[in-house]
This record gives structure tokens, sequence and C-alpha cells, in this order.
């Protein structure tokens, strides 16, 4: 079930990254970085609010995990948009 907490916060920080793309001033390379500190935050927030199995027992390891899954959704759309130039 650890799995589902971090698909889960890549959802989110997905989401924050596509919403971030639609602002004119915020420039394309401070998008992972965002997607990877909503992710920190949403990590935090999982190991604060208590979630059953979430893979961290401590506040650092909360944000790491909550860092590396917007980290995948920087990952997810990079696949996506790589499928597409391939076609």
């Amino acid at each position: 079930m650890e799995f589902v907490s971090f698909l889960a916060i890549t959802v989110i920080a997905y989401f924050f990254g596509m919403a971030a793309k639609t602002i004119p001033y915020i420039k394309d390379e401070w998008i992972p970085v965002i997607c990877m500190a909503v992710g920190g935050v949403f990590g935090v927030v999982a190991f604060v609010i208590g979630t059953p199995d979430f893979p961290a027992h401590d506040f650092i390891n909360a944000l790491a995990v909550g860092i590396w899954s917007g980290f995948g959704a920087t990952a997810v759309n990079q696949i996506i948009k790589q499928q597409k130039k391939a076609r």
C-alpha cells in the first residue's frame, strides 16, 4: 500500500505542474522545481495527518518521499511528451 501514497502525491504534483504551465510568467525550467516542492509539502502533510502505510517514519524521510514523488510527476510528463514527439 506504500505505492498508493507515492502515486497520490505524484498525481497531485503533476496537476500542480500542469497548472503552473498555464501561467505565462513561470518559465518551463521552474516547473520541475515546483513539482518537487509541492511533492515535498504533500509528503510532510501526509506524514503529519497519519496516512496509513505511509513509507516514512520521520519528517526528513517524508520530505524525501514527497520530493521524489514530485520528481516522478516530472518524469511522467516527459515520457508523455517524448512519446508524442516520436510519432
